[in-house]
């Protein structure tokens, strides 16, 4: 049985036909077709701007509506300020926006009043704002340049005028350069002495002076002085003081150096 050949048109052979330099050239000249973009990713993209339209316009609608602005405010912890005087220096009776109210510029605000510590702000959406105020805590008196006796903080801030029967102890700074208020500065010392001292012995002290190197000497009711130096290792040097106080023999107007705590020394008074 013979095979035959299969036949092989001229036609089909030109179309086989390797593409030359110049047939190459045409094709590479012919411009690519077009693709459209799937149109899930244009209804997408109109979303979304869609979306972000809607976002812009709610915003600029909740910045201008009463409906967003504070209309209510509770305030507590405020004892030595007035609420109509803490809304008018927070501005919280212009109605501002509930989004514009913050801690931080609360505070900033309330900084003006010397009692003032801090302000914690909660908000009841849509309108409402309730302000806890923290108030600082007076640790003694102090007489100011004009010789008007002021409540003193553990920071040593002036909190306003006292009465002379004020139950602390009295800041004394010896040797002051100018006339300025000395206890949020060089003074400072005294300042946290007072707030440090222990209920077994704090009514005793009566006067708690410090020099310009922050050194502290406490005068007692009892006529006693108390030598603590630098304003360090208090718990141990207030231990010392507490056990003279109960256990020693000591004398009206003995001076007694606790400025190391183990080592305590015991002089007769100052002459006179």
């Amino acid at each position: 049985m013979s095979r035959r050949t299969p036949h092989v048109s001229s036609t089909a052979l030109r179309e086989r036909a390797p593409m030359t330099t110049e047939s190459y050239a045409r094709a590479s000249d012919t411009p690519p077709r077009r693709t459209r973009p799937p149109r899930r990713a244009t209804k997408v993209l109109v979303s979304i701007g869609l979306v972000i339209t809607v976002l812009a316009i709610g915003a600029q609608w909740a910045l201008h509506s009463s409906y967003l602005r504070v209309q209510h405010v509770t305030i507590t912890g405020e004892v030595h300020e007035s609420a109509q005087q803490i809304l008018a220096a927070t501005r919280l009776d212009d109605h501002p926006t509930m989004f514009s109210v913050s801690s931080h510029g609360l505070a900033s605000d309330l900084g003006a009043f010397a009692w003032i510590k801090g302000v914690s702000v909660h908000k009841h959406w849509p309108n409402s704002l309730t302000l806890h105020v923290r108030e600082l805590q007076p640790v003694a008196v102090a007489y100011n340049a004009q010789g008007d006796l002021r409540y003193v903080s553990a920071g040593g801030r002036d909190l306003g005028a006292a009465p002379l029967s004020a139950n602390y102890p009295t800041l004394v700074y010896e040797k002051p350069s100018n006339t300025s208020w000395p206890y949020l500065h060089a003074g400072q010392s005294a300042a946290l002495v007072a707030s440090k001292l222990p209920v077994a012995f704090s009514a005793q002290v009566r006067t708690i002076t410090v020099d310009a190197a922050g050194e502290v000497t406490l005068q007692m009711t009892t006529t006693l002085t108390f030598v603590l130096g630098e304003p360090t290792e208090l718990q141990q040097k207030f231990v010392a003081i507490a056990s003279v106080i109960a256990h020693s023999t000591v004398r009206p107007g003995d001076v007694i150096e606790v400025s190391v705590p183990d080592e305590l020394a015991v002089t007769g008074p100052a002459p006179s």
